[in-house]
């Protein structure tokens, strides 16, 4: 595999935001550096003093412990019916679409063959649990994708149902405040109406979606816990987790990345599918994999020896923030001219930026409903 290459991302102050003064340059300052850095990147690591890693830690101990949980507990709260929309995926289950894409492979053909992630082609489903809980405002309308819009499933067990809620709804809230708050700083550092992205992700199907990998069964070095694959929503937010092991792949660097969220009130955030086709590709979804490496294994011996009474399982603090499903997903004119720009000046200066993709308008809904249809979660 490739030496560990480090990347410092650019740290995004939403307090500067949310606490100076409208319009003045220190607020478009940051905001314009919000912007580039997901142009640039693909993603951020946003700093916003609202944020309680104390919070963070309680919410990874109720998921440590629903997923120590026999599997015979967990399928209660499985609801393919529902492309599993809700409640728990269980290992298994989901596909990294990479390893059939085409447009996907081609891109991990022209990473240099130590720059790239562990090998998919063969790949099996995700050895990874997951739980969606819906963060979402229900519509004042009817909605044309009642699947994607589901009531949310609580656990039956009586330890964890009378700390269930509470507990997802107070770190869920944190992460979806936070990204709201960082659309509008997107959009003002793109040059258009701030509230553009928000109020088109007004009544999305947000997802608190954290992900659990039992690393006694998946615990061994250069296993693929979340095969090669970029998000399909609008912006992923991750939490730190207590197990490393999340790679990224910054836009024209062609470097494999170890992420390491900076302690305190961090977030990072990623770059999704819905975002690069509302910029006509400007911001192009971040590419990233959850592996273990060496890194990993000396967590969980310091764990294993630390906290003896806990489950070796690595929990994802993950959020996904949606676009509405019934928006009319069509890219920007003002930024497709750029992404169209910015392509062209690559391309001149003999940088690789992937095939040149259309980006047919539709439904959100519809979208969301394509992609999961690869990843094996709808029929």
């Amino acid at each position: 595999m490739s030496t560990q290459h480090v990347l410092d991302l650019p740290v995004i102050d939403l307090d500067v935001f949310l606490n100076g003064v409208p319009g003045s340059e220190p607020v478009i300052q940051e905001c314009r550096k919000a912007a580039n850095a997901l142009i640039i990147y693909g993603a951020l690591v946003l700093h916003d003093s609202r944020v309680s890693e104390e919070d963070n830690s309680t919410f990874l101990d109720l998921l440590e412990d629903y997923f120590n949980q026999p599997e015979a507990d967990l399928k209660k709260d499985e609801r393919p019916e529902l492309s599993y929309q809700v409640g728990v995926t269980l290992e298994n289950t989901e596909k990294p679409k990479c390893a059939v894409d085409e447009p996907c492979l081609r891109i991990i053909e022209r990473l240099e063959p130590s720059e790239r992630p562990l090998d998919i082609t063969a790949h099996q489903p995700d050895p990874k649990c997951r739980f969606f809980w819906k963060m979402s405002e229900k519509p004042p309308y009817e909605t044309q994708f009642p699947g994607l819009n589901a009531p949310n499933v609580v656990p039956e067990a009586e330890a964890l149902k009378e700390r269930w809620t509470i507990t997802m709804e107070k770190w869920g809230n944190a992460m979806k405040n936070a990204v709201s708050d960082l659309t509008e700083m997107v959009a003002l550092g793109l040059d258009i109406p701030q509230s553009t992205f928000r109020d088109a992700g007004k009544y999305g199907p947000h997802l608190l979606a954290p992900t659990a990998s039992d690393l006694v069964k998946y615990g061994k070095k250069d296993t693929i816990l979340a095969g090669f694959h970029s998000d399909l929503n609008f912006l992923t937010i991750h939490g730190r987790s207590r197990y490393p092991g999340l790679h990224i792949w910054a836009r024209n660097t062609g470097k494999r990345i170890p992420v390491k969220i900076p302690a305190g009130n961090n977030l990072l955030v990623q770059a999704g599918k819905q975002l690069e086709h509302i910029t006509g590709g400007l911001i192009k979804a971040g590419f990233h994999e959850v592996v273990v490496n060496e890194t990993t294994i000396e967590v969980i011996e310091r764990r294993k020896s630390e906290f003896p009474g806990r489950p070796l399982i690595r929990i994802s603090s993950t959020s996904f923030w949606h676009l509405s499903s019934d928006y009319d997903l069509a890219p920007i004119p003002s930024l497709a001219a750029r992404a169209h720009a910015l392509r062209a000046e690559h391309l001149d200066l003999g940088k690789e930026d992937g095939d040149d993709v259309v980006y047919t308008p539709m439904k959100v809904g519809q979208q969301v409903s394509n992609e999961l249809k690869h990843i094996a979660l709808m029929a």
